[in-house]
């Protein structure tokens, strides 16, 4: 889905045409990586996962820097960074999960957008997905 400069060009004056074209990049991409935490993020995380929990790779940002500091100043060879980079992020692929509901705190809930509902999974079970261990509610 690439396009060249003059199939872009026609888009370059209308922000919410490239907003439209880049949800559509993102939702058909193999693997998404935001690079900003913004709403286009969430939503995108979202449809990624409704449609079947295409993969989508949430950055650490703060454990990924700590880690490049120490690649770069030597205390970490290119396979121990490689190996540490892949541990960080192994829970961090958009796999299911419930969403995080606080009663009182709703600001600090999981954002709808980002974690749809557990019942819009479609052709199975969510429990199946989600495994016993993992709760919708935090005390």
């Amino acid at each position: 889905m690439l396009l060249d400069s003059g199939e872009l060009q026609q888009f370059q004056n209308h922000s919410s045409q490239m907003a439209a074209l880049d949800f559509m990049v993102s939702i058909a991409s193999d693997t998404f990586i935001p690079t900003y935490d913004g709403n286009m993020a969430k939503v995108v995380e979202g449809h990624r996962r409704y449609l079947g929990f295409k993969k989508t790779i949430l950055l650490d940002r703060k454990r990924l820097v700590e880690l490049l500091d120490l690649h770069q100043n030597g205390t970490l060879t290119w396979n121990e960074f490689v190996f540490a980079v892949r541990s960080a992020h192994e829970k961090r692929m958009g796999q299911p999960t419930r969403r995080r509901v606080i009663a009182d705190k709703p600001k600090e809930e999981d954002y709808f957008y980002a974690n749809p509902q557990e019942c819009l999974c479609e052709g199975t079970s969510c429990d199946d997905l989600l495994g016993p261990g993992n709760s919708s509610s935090v005390p």
